[in-house]
């Protein structure tokens, strides 16, 4: 980077910090550590759990998610805005009733304590490793820029964020969060103004739309179905994101501790309603059009030179191991990248002349070199996996990009973006990590009576013990083997099922009162649920991650409905039993 970019990303970074730390100024209690006394207006809301969602991750990954597979992704997020009007109309009027620090407060008023402290473990687990995840994602930025060893820049990136939340607490995640979100969204439409910008002279963005559609990467609306029969391997369609969608969205905001401590913080039911409505308004066309800027990257590299493979670090590694073959695929791919660039030029100039055989014929010829392009790529991968390697350079694309093409001033401010969502994403994360051991079990568990103000300390202190979890997290997922989009999403589906089961119980089976019944529906349907993942990892099953959201939720139904019945006529047998003998 140049010496204007790093200006423009410590000016950015320091300035949010500095902002955060002067909007932070809240009593020293657990009402304005983990909910900023109740006093936040439904913008502030919506901002906050915006960009509790929307984390490095999601600007690092999801524009290398579609380069790779296309736009298809979006369809996660379909059944969204219908989970928005559910956890708005039936989750925020109980929660906020109660006044409760965490949901997991309301499942020990509902059933017993065992169950509230089984489920907000289960939510300490996976949002504890997927945190660790989203540390990571920052850490392959400096790694890259800086060729600085992974695991210290995880250590220190992690101390930045421990530092970060430590002081706050939830009313500097929101109000920074606020910030970022602005300078987010003007990073990312100049990253996309750019990308069209940098095209050949002639070549404009309905031109690139046309060839990123013909080379499959504008798949927005897929069905899942192939020769007559649905596909249940296929992770990203119109009915998983409908339906799994919908019941992981469910989860993650009406019982996950990091979004629903973003609503709590409202002043009133209303406000947390409209933060969320309108979160489910605006989250798909935002995810939208970060995944056009991945299609509008490949199309960029139709017409200019394209890596072979993204992570030079790893390109580096292999090249030390197989130097004679990687020169040869190199410059075997270079052929072909001279080749593409021709042929989807002159693809362009029949389209706009209206000469639709030869436009056909370049764009079968296009589609055979990316075709051939993808073969050696996917035999680079196979070298660098022998190797023991990351051979997946998904999560490298659109940074690579960024570095490589964008002018000075511009890269610092998109490597400050990246930083940004993930400082406002990972403190909402340690916020509510923090907030759910200290209400549910430091709290529950004490048996002495705490002064406010030492809870206020003891809350600080379970930040920085989580934020040191997350950073051994981080250590460990280099080589994940997904895209990091992909594998935070797998992740959460391995237990928001579960833990969404457990809510649905609680507020629509009313019959169901007792404790033991739902305690030992969640666990057996959680070890159902692992027990399915582990037969898809190993493909004796093909399913879909999305398709374990409703497996868990509707798992846990059906167990705890046959657990109460057992329960309740083994307790009216027990007097007569009694009375025969």
């Amino acid at each position: 980077m140049t010496p204007l970019d790093w200006t423009v990303l410590v000016l950015t970074l320091a300035g949010i910090i500095a902002y955060g730390l002067y909007k932070s100024r809240t009593t020293h209690n657990l009402d304005g550590y983990f909910l900023s006394n109740r006093s936040m207006h439904w913008g502030l809301i919506l901002l906050s759990i915006m960009g509790t969602q929307a984390s490095a991750i999601t600007f690092i990954s999801a524009p290398g998610q579609a380069y790779t597979d296309g736009m298809r992704f979006v369809q996660y997020y379909f059944g969204l805005p219908l989970a928005m009007i559910v956890v708005a109309a039936f989750f925020v009027p109980v929660f906020r009733k109660l006044k409760v620090y965490t949901a997991y407060e309301f499942l020990e008023t509902r059933f017993d304590v065992k169950t509230r402290a089984l489920t907000s473990f289960l939510f300490l687990l996976q949002r504890g490793l997927s945190t660790g995840i989203s540390v990571f994602a920052p850490s392959i930025i400096l790694s890259s820029l800086l060729g600085w060893n992974i695991y210290w820049t995880n250590l220190f990136m992690g101390g930045l964020l421990i530092i970060y939340t430590m002081t706050g607490g939830a009313k500097a995640v929101a109000y920074t969060q606020q910030l970022q979100l602005i300078i987010i969204f003007i990073g990312m439409f100049l990253a996309a103004y750019m990308v069209v910008h940098m095209l050949p002279q002639g070549i404009d963005f309905t031109d690139a739309l046309h060839v990123s559609g013909k080379l499959g990467k504008l798949n927005v609306i897929t069905t899942g179905v192939k020769e007559g029969k649905f596909n249940w391997s296929d992770q990203y369609n119109l009915f998983s994101g409908i339906i799994g969608g919908f019941f992981l969205a469910l989860s993650y905001f009406g019982t996950d501790q990091s979004q629903v401590g973003r609503y709590l913080t409202a002043s009133s039911v209303k406000e947390s309603r409209l933060g969320l409505l309108i979160n489910g308004l605006v989250k798909v066309p935002m995810q939208f059009l970060i995944l056009l800027v991945g299609a509008l990257v490949f199309t960029f590299y139709q017409f200019n030179k394209a890596p072979v493979f993204f992570n030079d670090i790893q390109l580096t590694s292999i090249n030390l191991v197989y130097k004679d073959s990687v020169n040869d695929v190199s410059r075997q791919y270079e052929t072909l990248n001279l080749l593409k660039q021709k042929t989807v030029y002159d693809y362009s100039v029949a389209r706009k002349q209206a000469n639709d055989a030869a436009a056909e014929k370049h764009i079968t010829s296009l589609r055979l070199l990316q075709h051939q392009a993808d073969s050696l790529r996917s035999k680079l991968k196979s070298w660098i996996t022998k190797s023991k390697g990351d051979s997946n350079d998904t999560n490298y694309i659109f940074l690579r990009f960024v570095v490589d093409y964008l002018p000075a001033g511009l890269v610092g401010l998109l490597i400050a973006i990246i930083f940004l969502a993930s400082w406002g994403s990972i403190a909402a994360a340690l916020n509510s990590l923090s907030s759910s051991t200290v209400v549910d079990f430091h709290r529950r568990f004490s048996r002495h009576k705490i002064s406010a103000e030492k809870e206020y300390n003891i809350s600080k202190w379970w930040t920085l013990a989580w934020g040191i979890f997350c950073i051994v997290i981080a250590m460990f997922t280099y080589n994940i083997g997904n895209s990091l989009i992909e594998a935070v999403n797998v992740l959460g589906s391995l237990f928001y099922g579960v833990i969404l089961g457990v809510f649905l119980v609680a507020f629509f089976f009313k019959r169901i009162k007792n404790g033991n019944a739902v305690f030992v529906a969640a666990l057996v349907t959680e070890v159902a649920v692992l027990a399915i993942f582990a037969l898809i990892k190993t493909e004796y099953l093909k399913l879909g991650f999305l398709w374990l959201n409703p497996i868990g939720a509707i798992g846990v139904i059906l167990v705890s409905l046959i657990f109460n019945s057992v329960l309740t006529k083994k307790n009216n047998c027990g007097p007569l039993l009694q009375f025969s003998q």
